[in-house]
């Protein structure tokens, strides 16, 4: 199944299930930090949502409280992020690539660790 398309927002309330694990409402809200944290009502309705989206699940009630966990990874999120900028390029990795590396984000750690997925890609079989 394909990763539906997430909103910055939504992808902050992810990252609280990805980083905690199963959890309730109140506590993806107060993941936010304290002078930017949004209302409660404001969660609830995001992450009714996300499981309308099939990105998250209730997975049990405690007294009043529902237990949401995410349904989808953080790998899968990302590379759908990552495929919709590539798309902005028409497919094409330089300019994104250039970027990196004339800012500085890219490291000589980034270069290995990508010459090690390339030789691990080949050695399936696969094309990088």
């Amino acid at each position: 199944m394909k990763s539906p398309k997430l909103s910055k927002f939504e992808m902050q309330i992810m990252e609280t299930l990805w980083t905690r694990g199963a959890c309730p409402i109140r506590d993806i809200q107060e993941a936010f930090p304290a002078k930017k944290r949004p209302a409660y009502t404001t969660i609830q309705t995001m992450v009714y949502r996300l499981e309308v989206k099939k990105v998250v699940r209730r997975v049990r009630k405690i007294g009043s409280a529902h237990i949401f966990e995410a349904t989808v990874s953080r790998a899968d999120a990302q590379r759908r992020l990552i495929d919709e900028l590539l798309a902005l390029f028409g497919g094409r990795t330089q300019p994104v690539m250039s970027h990196f590396i004339e800012s500085g984000k890219f490291t000589m750690e980034d270069v290995r660790e990508a010459e090690e997925t390339i030789q691990k890609l080949s050695k399936k079989g696969k094309k990088p």
